[in-house]
């Protein structure tokens, strides 16, 4: 799963992708005058497609617990590819251009992984063993020193054994794993480790050695140029330190405008339909506008009323939408806010008005949205309802406002006019609303809340928990493991360490619980733990889920190609597959 620094594993998101918690039919029509009111325009060169994103892209390396975000990891899919990815009905995927895997034994559980002999990165270094073997030390949380969006699956298997050139790899897991073939080598998280070695100062030889003794110091400045070195601020860095293991490289970044894409010559698979594929930055409110206008081909808004009108309303353009694994949720600072205190998040849980803002911001575009109660399984998944029946009702104490039972915790607490100080990536317009509902209704309770809204509030505000409670979304898949390792209790509270579980929420029972669901192979025998563990969750008032976000894509005539996913993927999954006609 991964942050949707969008609207919101990814999805979140991203979708994270994500990886980790993160995020209707229409018909192509003959060309409109572009020049006709109510008409989206085309863009004259038939040889690019570009598509709109609200948030800018800020890293090479979505892996770590800094940089897991949708504005990222989107836009890579196709740039940096894995074993897997999620198809366009979520399903996880094998990626047969990269290589193929198998469960080779069940007892112990087993998987070989072999390479494509053709693959290689965009300039000419063969895809191998070294490259799965900083994959593996990265995200396993076995070489200390490594920053990651969370270890769930990894941490279960034993280290690696290959040699320099090898293609294959075979992981023994530990334990059963129900995910394992949505665990490990995602698109996305096989990142280029020639580049970390010469970065590093490490030849290729001593980097896979010191990886099998998990060395951490003679990997010191290979593990930081993996935690920071493709972080990038003002342009791209050199094409030698990020190469393309996908039918697209990175070509151009215009900060504050786009980032553009280029055919990968060395791509050894199907070739892109497309040359080049951009990707516009423009706010969630001003895509349907730039549709309309022609500057885009694709937009992917924040779903509303008025921007469903706004695109229904214009000739010769296609209109989706759907379900997805995507939801808002409340975050506490359990590291340095008030709110480590439980009384107060009690407080605060009692005065956010739930189905008011389902009512307001949701109902509008899906008549049948309710109140989310869990935080792990999506209400369109078929167990949601069992799950919540498990929860015994403590959801439920927080469907309707009670002010005088605030007023009362925050009195006894002697906190009365207390500052909470709500964090979320802005320009937001949803959000801005739902930080509005809560204020009009928690100041009534006692609370002085504060829209704290920013434009870089992931980069630092929720890595740096700089925030009383954070407002974002999870978006991921129905890969349970994706979700879990949100609520596991961080090995340290900072942005390397606390992966996805920004708050730094821990409980030791929470703990054992999800960690026997990860193990748990039979799904039916999930249930009753993910239960327990949602209502441990909502005694604790951990997080604060509020409602699901519909997916909503649109995209003008003569595209083609265009399949909206419901998972952290969103909309770029498949990039390499648009064409306009």
């Amino acid at each position: 799963m991964f942050h949707t620094r969008t609207s919101g594993k990814f999805l979140a998101a991203v979708a994270g992708g994500a990886l980790l918690l993160t995020a209707c039919a229409g018909n192509d029509n003959n060309a409109a005058n572009p020049n006709a009111s109510g008409s989206a325009s085309a863009p004259a060169a038939a040889t690019t497609v570009t598509y709109a994103y609200d948030q800018e892209f800020s890293s090479y390396n979505g892996n770590t617990g800094a940089e897991n975000a949708a504005r990222n990891n989107g836009p890579l899919q196709r740039v940096l590819t894995g074993f897997w990815y999620f198809g366009g009905d979520g399903a996880v995927t094998p990626n047969k251009d990269f290589g193929s895997y198998e469960k080779v034994s069940d007892d112990p559980l087993t998987v070989k992984y072999t390479i494509n002999p053709a693959a290689v990165w965009s300039d000419g270094t063969p895809i191998d063993c070294d490259d799965l073997m900083l994959a593996w030390a990265a995200n396993s949380g076995k070489v200390k020193g490594f920053s990651t969006a969370g270890t769930t699956g990894w941490d279960l298997t034993s280290t690696p054994d290959c040699e320099k050139g090898g293609k294959e790899i075979t992981h023994t897991y530990s334990e059963p794993f129900a995910d394992w073939h949505g665990a490990l080598y995602a698109q996305g998280q096989i990142m280029p480790a020639h580049v970390v070695e010469k970065k590093g100062n490490i030849s290729e030889e001593e980097f896979i050695e010191a990886v099998k003794k998990a060395d951490d110091k003679k990997l010191a400045d290979a593990i930081k140029f993996y935690n920071d070195g493709w972080v990038m601020k003002g342009g791209l860095l050199s094409e030698d330190l990020i190469p393309s293991s996908g039918p697209y490289k990175l070509a151009k970044w215009d900060v504050g405008q786009s980032l553009t894409f280029a055919a990968n010559d060395k791509y050894w698979g199907t070739k892109p339909k497309t040359q080049t594929i951009v990707e516009r930055f423009i706010a969630l409110d001003q895509q349907a506008q730039a549709l309309q206008n022609g500057e885009v081909n694709i937009v992917y808004p924040q779903p509303g009323p008025d921007v469903l009108n706004q695109l229904n309303a214009l000739e010769g353009v296609t209109v989706k939408s759907g379900d997805q694994f995507f939801y808002d949720h409340l975050d506490f600072n359990f590291d340095s806010s008030p709110f480590k205190d439980r009384n107060l998040r009690e407080a605060f849980a009692k005065c956010v008005p739930r189905q008011l803002i389902v009512d307001n911001l949701i109902k509008p575009i899906n008549p049948n949205a309710k109140i989310l109660q869990a935080r792990i399984t999506a209400s369109t998944q078929a167990r949601y309802p069992e799950i919540v029946a498990g929860i015994g009702g403590e959801e439920k104490k927080y469907d309707q406002v009670d002010i005088e039972g605030a007023k009362a915790l925050l009195e006894k607490a002697g906190k009365t006019g207390l500052e909470v100080k709500i964090g979320y990536q802005s320009p937001n317009p949803r959000r801005t609303s739902v930080v509005q509902l809560i204020a009009d209704s928690c100041n009534k309770a006692g609370f002085k809340i504060k829209d704290n809204g920013a434009e870089d509030f992931f980069g630092n505000g929720l890595a740096n928990n700089t925030y009383d409670v954070a407002l974002f979304g999870w978006i991921g898949s129905d890969l349970v493991s994706s979700s879990t390792s949100t609520y596991v209790t961080p090995k340290k509270c900072d942005s390397e360490n606390k992966g996805n579980n920004n708050g730094c929420y821990s409980n030791k029972k929470v703990d054992e619980l999800l960690n026997k669901v990860n193990v748990t192979t039979d799904q039916a025998a999930q249930v009753p733990l993910l239960a327990e563990a949602e209502k441990l969750m909502w005694q604790d008032l951990a997080t604060i889920p509020l409602y699901e976000n519909p997916n909503l894509t649109a995209w003008s005539e003569g595209v083609t190609g265009v399949v909206p996913n419901p998972t952290q993927a969103g909309i770029a999954w498949n990039m390499d597959q648009w064409a306009i006609s």
